[in-house]
């Protein structure tokens, strides 16, 4: 009896080497039809005279699907039999409604990385080598559905033998878009910042110049990289100088995870994934007994370092773990302006600080930063959301057709709603210049453009003065809904872990828009994704001049020793920072008089001043750099300091003079954080005591502090609470337009 069905597959299902994929399973089972890509994922139609062959056929489908592919969905229905005498992969169908899941960026595989290695491969040592199974996805994507016209490859026609590859449905390179090779796919050039061409192989001159201290400009997959020798004092004191970073840790590229080894503790989970088609940048303990293998300027005063591995071919063929182990790798923008990708401003914007640049002629239509995980035993935790996970969506248990989540101020993304998906867009950053703006809007309205939307609803932060909140207005929504900031770290969280009923919410963070007018971020919370009412908080201390104050944490401190002690609290201002005593005079009466001091109560805010009392750090170069500095310098020794719950709200004044005593007495800084760190856990678990034992989920940015996160949870255990935190988004700002959107959607629902 001959049978028909039609198969529908959702998800990542192009780009990734689905549709030959399907065409082999039909060839094994000798099923006849077609497989088109259109704008709702795969289309398959197949015909045999045996049912169970069918029922085989798609339960393959779901269980040996390609490596880089996500089913999201599959659905198959009988229909009429219509005599196909062989199966076709049929040309897209580009016409309706978008609900595709946009490709990202993988990193090359090993079957790649054979290929590029073997004197006898036509593609031996060529630097832009992928397949369906890696290599650039939604960097070069112009619009969907996924095919090369549409894509920055359109401008490199296939030679023959890569034509060949791509049109053969048994290949791995079939309809691999950025397909290329020597003959006719993009190339490498290196020039001196001048713009003058440098003679020889650009690969072996680029490594030759990093070997002897240059600064090099190279071109990746998803924008510029500076890089230099990681194990030169000269070349990493030159990069901080020129890019003006005296002292934010640098992330490094190591040639093999062997050679990681060499400077960094790992376990299995880790090192699978340094492996993984994502290839984040991982924080990592250092190994002090090999860190000597690379330059100490590369992560001063640190006890982790962030290390990624080479993700593309051209990164492979640079690095060797005998000529060039490590290279520095860190963004090339300029501070606090959008990643650097194009051509045509690199020059410029590197004159200063690059001595050459390399680069290469495939277009980069869609920058994208560099993913940065941390990993809590066999856990991840996302510290920033970007190559190789975004665009990716999330899977949402309520209805957000239509919304668009404008994210915070500060490690900002934005979420498109499609249906029962949440759209992530790409670490976009710091929302402080325009020309971050405008990179924003441009990176929204590309994927705006592609997931075809209707723009229904707005949601933003609640804070009046952050940039998102008039780039939504530009935009003609139906509603606009305001989300408080912590509410919306609570609620991505619940919505992660498919917590629907009420909980507690603890949330640790910078700042965020308070109900009250205040700046939270130490709050505990009760309620759910709709509500939520505020049980307890850290006490309100001034910021004098407000983000001056965060930006200068020995102003966050004073501020705080001045609302605690008044008078006192100047003379104590005095002796730590003896250097400022004409501006803690001013402080004072800027406090005195509430000008341009607003109150505060945050975990951020609270763990730079008490930085800033230790000595770790008085100014900040880069954000978070204070509380960074404590939280790596801190050894517990299980004590704490005295504190105070007064009508829910927590008090530390005693800890404050006993720190400042502590210091005074020369008690080891180190041991003065570890014992702040314990006294913050120990405050929250004493709280939390006082409560009925029911779920909790832990959020906002200070939960990237490892020490915090676990001992949390282990002491809340304790107290049999249920304990969930973040998994797929960051617990920080960079997490927030997840949590908003979920928000909205329950408050709608």
């Amino acid at each position: 009896m001959s049978v028909a069905i039609h198969v529908s597959v959702n998800g990542r299902v192009q780009g990734v080497g689905f549709r030959p994929f399907i065409f082999a399973l039909a060839d094994q089972y000798h099923i006849l039809g077609t497989v088109q890509n259109n704008m709702d994922g795969v289309k398959i139609h197949a015909e045999s005279t045996d049912e169970s062959i069918l029922d085989s056929f798609v339960n393959d489908i779901k269980t040996k699907a390609p490596r880089l592919s996500k089913i999201s969905e599959i659905y198959h229905q009988a229909v009429p039999f219509q005599g196909f005498q062989e199966f076709l992969i049929i040309p897209s169908d580009p016409t309706g409604n978008s609900s595709l899941v946009i490709p990202i960026d993988a990193a090359v595989c090993d079957d790649c990385l054979s290929e590029m290695n073997d004197p006898n491969n036509f593609r031996f040592q060529y630097p832009f080598i992928n397949c369906t199974q890696c290599g650039p996805r939604y960097t070069i994507i112009d619009r969907l559905p996924y095919d090369r016209p549409v894509t920055s490859m359109h401008s490199f026609p296939m030679c023959d033998d890569c034509a060949k590859e791509y049109l053969d449905p048994m290949n791995r390179r079939h309809h691999a878009q950025p397909i290329a090779c020597p003959k006719c796919g993009p190339r490498l050039t290196l020039i001196d910042i001048t713009g003058q061409s440098v003679p020889g192989d650009p690969v072996a001159e680029t490594r030759r110049l990093i070997q002897a201290g240059k600064i090099v400009a190279i071109k990746g997959l998803g924008g510029y990289h500076l890089c230099c020798d990681a194990t030169n004092d000269d070349a990493v004191t030159c990069l901080r100088e020129r890019k003006d970073r005296p002292k934010r840790p640098l992330a490094i590229m190591a040639s093999s995870v062997k050679t990681a080894k060499l400077i960094a503790w790992m376990n299995s989970f880790e090192e699978s994934i340094f492996s993984s088609p994502e290839s984040p940048i991982i924080l990592l303990e250092i190994n002090v007994e090999g860190i000597a293998a690379i330059s100490p300027i590369v992560a001063p005063d640190m006890n982790k370092i962030g290390i990624m591995l080479p993700y593309t071919p051209l990164h492979h063929l640079l690095l060797d773990d005998q000529e060039l182990p490590f290279i520095v790798a860190t963004s090339a923008n300029p501070s606090g302006l959008p990643i650097l990708y194009e051509d045509s401003k690199a020059t410029d914007y590197l004159s200063s600080i690059a001595d050459y640049i390399l680069l290469h002629n495939r277009e980069i239509l869609h920058p994208i930063d560099d993913s940065v995980v941390e990993c809590n035993e066999y856990d991840i935790s996302i510290i920033r959301r970007s190559r190789g996970f975004a665009p990716d969506p999330i899977s949402a248990s309520i209805n957000v057709d239509g919304m668009v989540a404008f994210g915070g101020q500060m490690k900002n993304t934005f979420a498109i709603g499609r249906e029962k998906q949440i759209i992530i867009g790409p670490h976009i950053g710091e929302m402080n210049h325009l020309e971050m703006e405008e990179h924003f809007s441009k990176e929204l309205n590309h994927l705006l453009t592609w997931t075809n939307i209707e723009k229904k609803i707005a949601v933003i932060d609640m804070h009046p003065l952050y940039a998102t909140r008039n780039i939504a207005k530009s935009y003609r929504f139906n509603q606009v809904i305001e989300v408080q900031h912590h509410h919306a770290h609570m609620a991505g969280c619940m919505e992660e872990n498919q917590i629907d009923e009420d909980c507690y919410g603890i949330i640790l963070d910078g700042t965020g828009y308070g109900l009250d007018g205040k700046i939270w971020g130490f709050e505990i919370f009760e309620g759910n994704k709709q509500t939520f009412s505020r049980i307890a908080h850290l006490a309100y201390s001034p910021l004098p001049g407000g983000d001056k104050a965060i930006q200068e944490p020995w102003r966050n401190a004073t501020g705080l020793l001045i609302s605690m002690f008044s008078d006192n609290g100047v003379s104590i201002a005095k002796q730590l920072f003896p250097s400022k005593m004409k501006q803690i005079e001013i402080i004072n009466e800027m406090i005195k008089q509430g000008v341009n001091s607003p109150l505060a109560g945050t975990c951020g805010r609270l763990y730079d001043a008490v930085a800033a009392i230790l000595g770790f750090c008085e100014i900040s170069t880069y954000d978070g750099e204070a509380a960074i500095h404590l939280s790596e310098n801190a050894v517990d020794s299980g004590s704490a300091y005295p504190f105070e719950w007064r009508n829910n709200e927590l008090c530390l004044q005693e800890m404050i003079m006993e720190i400042i005593l502590d210091k005074e007495q020369g008690v080891p800084t180190t041991l003065i954080a570890g014992k702040f760190q314990r006294t913050i856990v120990t405050a929250i678990v004493d709280k939390m005591a006082q409560l009925l034992p029911k779920k909790v989920v832990l959020s906002g940015g200070s939960f990237h502090n490892q020490f915090l996160l676990n001992q949390v949870k282990i002491e809340l255990k304790k107290l049999k609470f249920d304990v969930f935190h973040h998994s797929q988004v960051p617990t920080g700002d960079g997490g927030l337009a997840f949590g908003q959107m979920i928000v909205a959607a329950s408050q709608l629902q």
